[in-house]
């Protein structure tokens, strides 16, 4: 039953995990369109009112004006929206996912089988720590190098090589699959805290002077307007890591950390694309597409150094793999999810020799091919065990004793 429980968990926390990011990385994706697409003002009235940008969009049947006020608005409107919600909401709707799904069975997904590096409560704490340290020195080299000149590229630089450091150690750490998974947890940690921290706060202390009637510091807007341009990037490389689950020929590459890295900077490069896209339309910087080709290219070779190498040519064909050898390992690593005395995942079971013949095309595809079982932790599946399956099934799936 707790199997069953934990499921719906997992289902109805990834349901609203997904509508808020959509919502968040919507609003988010919009404000970085807004900003990059506003131009002066026409209006003389707009003008001596303090806006500093307009846009006139149609949308839905409908002509849209938003205008932008440099710093702060001359009075503020009795019904002023927040956006906090879908980030507070994206997170923690986040961690309770990957607290049901991986510190829930930290023994199982964060713990190498084969070589454990720790107890799983000390699995628990290293992951905890990854979110919380990667967020305190992200954090440390904003304010220490983000108002310098050339800070952006400072910081970006600096924020670059952390990660590389971060998607090393957890590649090291933890099984690929958890590995790859926290370091997207890491990134949208520092994205809400950035909100919770520094946006919102910032937000609240100029809607407080314009209240008191008194004059507005215009360096949270600043330092707002910073970390959401770093939210935008941090993006697509969380969005990566979150999918990456699905595919175990990624996080159990022999390099995974090199693969991990790859496609996160091609995510960042590619959204560098879309912010300079809109910029270049009104002449405003250089042209974007070097940094969709730089993604591109990054992608293409990353597609190019997995494939995998072709099967050795062999005269004779490969022993079989008897039934039983392979009962034995589906006994050992299969049946605590493929069985009808326990979840069953997905209505696959394993109970009797002719269900597992009726799912061997499934089972070589996704032991094999895919190499993602057992879910959370293929580790725990040698490279022995993984040829017995495949010399079974390459040989006609046979079931006989």
């Amino acid at each position: 039953m707790e199997s069953y429980f934990l499921d719906w968990a997992n289902l109805l926390l990834r349901w609203l995990h997904v509508i808020t990011a959509i919502a968040w990385v919507g609003s988010s994706f919009y404000f970085v369109f807004l900003d990059s697409s506003l131009t002066p003002p026409v209006d003389e009235d707009l003008k001596r009112q303090g806006v500093n940008g307009e846009l006139w969009a149609v949308h839905g049947g409908g002509f849209y004006h938003p205008v932008k006020f440099n710093v702060a608005p001359p009075k503020l409107p009795d019904h002023l929206h927040w956006f906090f919600w879908e980030s507070y909401t994206t997170w923690l709707s986040g961690f309770a996912l990957l607290t049901v799904s991986y510190l829930w069975n930290a023994g199982i997904y964060l713990v190498h089988p084969a070589d454990p590096l720790m107890s799983p409560a000390m699995a628990i704490a290293a992951a905890l720590a990854f979110l919380v340290v990667f967020w305190l020195l992200y954090d440390g080299i904003c304010r220490v190098f983000g108002q310098k000149a050339n800070g952006d590229a400072i910081v970006g630089t600096l924020v670059l090589v952390l990660v590389c450091i971060a998607a090393w150690l957890a590649c090291r750490i933890f099984p690929g699959q958890a590995a790859f998974l926290l370091m997207g947890a890491m990134l949208a940690t520092s994205m809400s805290a950035n909100v919770f921290f520094w946006i919102i706060p910032g937000q609240r202390k100029v809607v407080a002077a314009l209240k008191a009637g008194q004059p507005v510091d215009p360096v949270h807007g600043k330092r707002g307007k910073q970390r959401s341009v770093h939210n935008t990037y941090f993006t697509l490389p969380v969005l990566f890591a979150m999918l990456s689950n699905h595919y175990g020929w990624l996080y159990n590459h022999g390099q995974n950390w090199l693969v991990l890295i790859l496609m996160m900077f091609a995510g960042a490069a590619i959204r560098q694309f879309f912010v300079m896209r809109h910029g270049y339309k009104l002449g405003r910087n250089g042209h974007p597409w070097p940094y969709a080709a730089v993604g591109v290219v990054v992608l293409v070779g990353v597609v190019v150094w997995l494939k995998p190498a072709a099967p050795a040519v062999s005269a004779a064909a490969p022993a079989a793999a008897g039934y039983e050898q392979l009962h034995a390992v589906i006994q050992k690593h299969c049946v605590v999810c493929h069985s009808a005395n326990t979840i069953a995942q997905k209505n696959v079971k394993f109970d009797t020799p002719q269900d597992v013949k009726s799912h061997a095309q499934q089972i070589y595809q996704q032991v094999v091919q895919l190499r993602k079982m057992p879910f959370g932790n293929p580790g725990a599946l040698s490279d022995e065990e993984r040829e017995t399956f495949k010399r079974w099934y390459e040989n006609g799936a046979s079931i006989a004793p």
